[in-house]
């Protein structure tokens, strides 16, 4: 008896341990299912395979932990890199950026944008642009307590957090469910008094993320859907807005938004100042990538109509919306807005972003910089631009949880910044004369551009301006753009010019490596220099060229036969070249950019010494057009 029962715990023993024993069918299936934490600990004992290190260094990367993302994609693009896609590219370089390692990061992103990024000389650069410097500081004692999105209720705050652990767990990180939570901020900046928002909001799914009109009564928020449906090859539960109003002391009338839907999610809710017009983000139809932001009209609110009361979603597009994730959005009073991405250039997951609007138009989004901005997720800013404080999320301890902030005003230098390089080789192009003028045409600051073709100047604030880049040979290029106080106080304009002999087929480049404008021939009659009807129509072609490029000069060239004396033809010649200067003088060309010179017989084309035939004399009898600048 002994002996069975001890076969039997042995038996049980090996069906326990072959039941949990990893299989990349079962690890595959809990990727799948979007169980990312459960899945990265089957496959970090399945071996080096490319689908077990993608999914492995996935999984961590979806769970926003950078450090061991970093080795399983390096194993990948060590070993499987040309076989990847281009998003693998983007997740390896925002795993780096992830533990500061910048310059293979760089490497990285540079290969999957397709130009060169520089991330430390962006964050340098950033400090004398952005208009605040922040203090932050933590808001719980606790660094593991996953709080985020937080918004202003009257004198107390509203966030979101897992910290309820009676909740079902959510096996995308095994933690539970996100709550809405209420508490007051003391002095010191602590959350303090928080207990759950309410039992008419919370449920067993996730809540999070809500916003609340002026007056406090109704309020917006983000809900998971109670069950998941099958978009392509996945079960998913899409996020989805749901509306509340707060009538005789409770939290009721809660309506799903009419945008929201089972395929998509619509997620981030927040309302501009005046309650009109409400901001969210969603990977709905009609995305530029992943999330992008939106807003709708809040039209009407009467009790009852419901779908009546809210516009079509409108992205807010190209300048704010990427091929990435845009989210969080936060407006102010002045149609500032304010949101996390990590499809803009920043340092690391999602950053915090800021653009202006002017004349219904949103300006290029800000870096808020490295006194806020960190190598992980930075998220959820709200700010109360009265007395410069606020709040927003990070995960930079390894969890989400809230910072205050108090800005500063930062003290910045507004600058008009690029390079110079050929149109069509791309080359720089250093000694090359680049000039910024103002909105009067007068001169700001001139300067040659060096070995890196790069230029810099200062500007003001709300200004226009034109900068122009110049050099022999070239068509000079002029840019307009207009300065502004909103933080974008650099603006990079890369100068683009391009030469004579690109732009015209009728310049070429000839043996003796100068610029010649090519003509038909202009004949003069036998021992003439007059010019000759045919000549005419061959010359306007000349002046045409001269009037459509102000700055080109030329060297008219004549040339004669040998049919005279060594003395006779050079003074012959000279005549011709003055003749067919002052056509074009005649015709409106300044007689400065024109120069002339006669070659008599030394440079025939034909040497034919004394032989000549009369073909011959006539092609060596000529007029050439060397341009000069």
């Amino acid at each position: 008896m002994k002996n069975v029962c001890l076969f039997l715990c042995l038996l049980a023993a090996s069906w326990t341990v072959h039941a949990q024993r990893p299989s990349i069918k079962k690890a595959n299936q809990l990727f799948a299912q979007k169980s990312y934490a459960e899945a990265a600990k089957m496959y970090q004992s399945l071996g080096q395979s490319q689908e077990v290190l993608q999914n492995l260094a996935d999984s961590y990367y979806y769970n926003s932990e950078m450090k061991l993302a970093r080795t399983p994609y390096t194993g990948l693009f060590t070993h499987f890199k040309d076989s990847l896609k281009p998003e693998v590219y983007f997740r390896y370089a925002q795993a780096l950026r992830g533990v500061k390692d910048y310059a293979k990061a760089d490497e990285i992103m540079g290969e999957y944008l397709g130009f060169a990024i520089d991330t430390e000389k962006f964050i340098s650069n950033l400090n004398r642009l952005v208009p605040f410097t922040y203090e932050i500081k933590i808001m719980t004692q606790s660094s593991r307590t996953g709080d985020f999105g937080i918004a202003y209720f009257g004198d107390k705050v509203v966030f979101s957090s897992f910290r309820n652990r009676e909740n079902p767990i959510y096996s995308w990180n095994n933690q539970p469910y996100l709550d809405l939570y209420l508490a007051e901020v003391t002095k010191e900046k602590r959350l303090v008094n928080i207990k759950p928002f309410s039992e008419e909001i919370n449920t067993k799914t996730h809540e999070s993320d809500a916003t609340f009109s002026s007056d406090g009564k109704t309020m917006y928020f983000s809900r998971t859907n109670d069950k998941r449906v099958l978009i392509g090859e996945e079960l998913v539960a899409t996020v989805k807005l749901f509306k509340a109003e707060f009538i005789d002391g409770k939290w009721s009338h809660i309506t799903e938004l009419p945008f929201s839907s089972d395929l998509y999610s619509t997620q981030h809710p927040v309302l501009s100042p005046d309650n009109s017009r409400l901001y969210f983000s969603s990977d709905m139809p009609g995305t530029l990538g992943s999330f992008d932001i939106f807003y709708v009209d809040i039209t009407s609110s009467y009790e009852g109509y419901v779908d009546e009361s809210y516009g079509t979603p409108v992205n807010l597009g190209k300048t704010i919306n990427t091929a990435q994730r845009e989210q969080f959005p936060f407006v102010v009073e002045e149609g500032t807005l304010y949101f996390a991405s990590d499809g803009h250039q920043g340092m690391g997951g999602l950053d915090l972003f800021v653009s202006r609007v002017y004349d219904n138009v949103y300006s290029k989004p800000l870096n808020l910089g490295e006194t806020i901005n960190s190598e992980m997720d930075d998220f959820g800013y709200i700010v109360n631009e009265k007395d410069d404080t606020g709040y927003f999320a990070s995960n930079r301890a390894g969890y989400d949880n809230l910072y205050a902030f108090t800005r500063t005003v930062n003290e910045r230098q507004f600058t008009v910044e690029g390079s110079v390089r050929d149109k069509i080789s791309q080359n720089l192009l250093p000694g090359t004369t680049v000039t910024l003028f103002d909105e009067n045409n007068i001169l700001v600051g001139q300067m040659v551009v060096g070995e890196d073709a790069e230029y810099v100047f200062n500007t003001e604030p709300n200004k226009d301006y034109s900068i122009e880049a110049h050099r022999d040979f070239y068509i000079p290029t002029t840019e307009v753009f207009t300065t502004n106080d909103d933080g974008n106080i650099t603006y990079n304009i890369e100068l683009s010019i391009e030469s004579y002999d690109d732009a015209e087929d009728i310049v070429v480049t000839k043996d003796d490596g100068y610029l010649y404008i090519e003509l038909e021939n202009i004949y003069f009659d036998f021992n003439k220099y007059e010019i000759k009807p045919e000549a005419e129509r061959i010359l306007d072609v000349l002046v045409a060229l001269l009037n459509k490029y102000p700055r080109m000069e030329i060297q008219l060239g004549a040339h004669t036969d040998n049919r005279a004396s060594d003395l006779y033809n050079l003074h012959l010649s000279h005549n011709r070249a003055a003749a067919t200067l002052e056509y074009l003088v005649d015709n409106g060309i300044d007689r400065k950019r024109l120069r002339s010179k006669g070659y008599g017989e030394h440079f025939p084309l034909v040497d034919c010494g004394d032989k000549c035939t009369e073909e011959e004399h006539s092609i060596n009898r000529r007029c050439e057009f060397l341009i000069l600048k």
